[in-house]
């Protein structure tokens, strides 16, 4: 902000002497990626009241497929901060402000709404910017009436009360003569944890109290969670908070899952052929292509004969891409990502197998481009559980994606080998989930069908 402190207009030229005042500075949570509309707070690495430089790490968060840090754009002290380590917040959300000690904060609260974000900090916030008039018009009328018996409580910190089932008989004030206000209740309602309205009730009808135990979601205790007075605890168990991009990725797929119609096929492949081609490439040394290569390259051949399982489904249109990028399930110790190998069709079998790995590297060690985590990114993609021995699995869809393949182990299966004669013959599990909205169920089959015969007649080039 600017403020002019001479104007000079003489021979008609204006000459403005300008003064720059310093104003507070809100720290934002920046957008990683188009399709990321909120992300978990990990860790502060400061606290209010520290000072920062330009540069200075403020804090980490989470997307549900990878991790960044932000930096202080600004110098100055941190003057607040509005969430708490583990919450989701939208991007491009006041997260904090940077500003110099004493100055103003209150324009920078944020107005958060819905699951995302909507906390009892900012809340706390903005009544306790509210509350200290209120302290001040206190002890200014020499008020010592008790709100209730002999406790003096704040009407703020009463309601809190009331909303949490707690009894604040016994509570230590650190308001004007011992009274108990608002921040005095918010510290006891942390302690005690957040209950459910049901939980709530109980307490207060029945007298049962908090056990160890808190089962809700976010760690809130619910009815289930409570015990009759003195009463503790014989199941022994441990409570493990849920891993924030846990919390993440478990969201993706119940949406998924609530907005399509999947359904999955399974089908097996002779795999003579394809176990035939690497036994071949390891003879031939140079470079290391996998089965799961080939299986990719088999269903990059067959999705641009059958485009209309290379497409997204939305709503009232699909998009049928002319080119396959290929989205590639990873397992990482943060948990499953998934890249996407663009214009994967033009790629050759080694070329295809060196971006793969890649990205599967880049996944590992955090160094990902999150464009490339997109779901909307890739037009299919392909999750191989083979390694692990799974015979059969559901793989669930990445919307907007209309199919997902799921590449299982190889077992052998008894075959008609002719004349009546049947002998053991190794087969490659495939599971195709697809959204019946996008894809019947026929052409969902072909496809399955289509793939199994390129894995079986696989002809590749080196």
């Amino acid at each position: 902000m600017n403020e002019i402190l001479h104007v000079n207009t003489s021979n008609n030229a204006y000459i403005c002497a300008v003064k720059c005042i310093d104003m507070a500075s809100p720290i934002l949570l920046p957008r990683q990626g188009q399709s990321v509309e909120s992300c978990i707070i990990s860790q502060f690495y400061v606290a209010v009241g520290e000072t920062v430089s330009v540069g200075t790490p403020l804090f980490s968060f989470e997307t549900d497929k990878a991790s960044f840090e932000e930096e202080a754009k600004e110098e100055g002290v941190v003057l607040a901060l509005f969430f708490e380590e583990g919450e989701e917040v939208p991007v491009l959300t006041n997260v904090g402000v940077i500003g110099k000690e004493g100055e103003s904060f209150e324009e920078f609260i944020p107005e958060v709404t819905g699951d995302a974000g909507s906390n009892t900090l900012v809340e706390a916030t903005k009544e306790a910017v509210s509350e200290e008039p209120a302290r001040q018009a206190f002890v200014a009328s020499g008020s010592t009436a008790p709100v209730t018996g002999d406790i003096f409580i704040s009407p703020r910190a009463k309601k809190l009360a009331g909303q949490h089932a707690i009894d604040f008989r016994g509570i230590a004030g650190s308001g004007p003569e011992g009274r108990i206000i608002e921040k005095d209740m918010i510290a006891v309602v942390e302690r005690h944890g957040k209950k459910t309205p049901l939980a709530k009730e109980k307490m207060r009808r029945e007298g049962l109290v908090p056990g160890d135990m808190r089962t809700g979601p976010g760690q809130v205790i619910r009815a289930a969670d409570l015990l009759k007075g003195d009463t503790s605890s014989t199941l022994e168990s441990e409570l493990v908070k849920i891993p924030h991009i846990r919390r993440l990725i478990a969201k993706a797929m119940h949406q998924s899952l609530q907005n399509s119609a999947q359904l999955t096929h399974h089908l097996s492949a002779d795999a003579r052929r394809i176990l035939e081609w690497r036994k071949k490439v390891k003879q031939a040394g140079g470079a290391n292509i996998t089965l799961n290569d080939m299986i990719c390259y088999a269903a990059i051949r067959t999705l641009k004969a059958y485009p209309n399982v290379n497409a997204h489904y939305l709503g009232d249109n699909i998009r049928i891409f002319k080119g396959v990028h290929l989205g590639l399930a990873v397992d990482t110790e943060r948990g499953l990502m998934v890249p996407a190998v663009k214009n994967a069709d033009r790629l050759s079998i080694r070329e295809l197998s060196e971006r793969m790995k890649g990205l599967a590297d880049a996944c590992r060690s955090g160094s990902i481009d999150p464009e490339l985590l997109k779901a909307d990114g890739a037009s299919f993609t392909v999750s191989n559980l083979g390694n692990y021995g799974v015979e059969m699995f559901t793989p669930v869809i990445n919307l907007p994606q209309v199919a997902i393949l799921g590449v299982n182990t190889i077992i052998p299966r008894p075959m008609d080998m002719g004349d009546g004669v049947y002998s053991f013959v190794p087969h490659l599990g495939l599971s195709l989930t697809y959204d019946h909205q996008a894809l019947d169920g026929g052409e969902a089959t072909r496809f399955l069908r289509a793939l199994a015969d390129e894995i079986e007649y696989l002809e590749l080039s080196f």
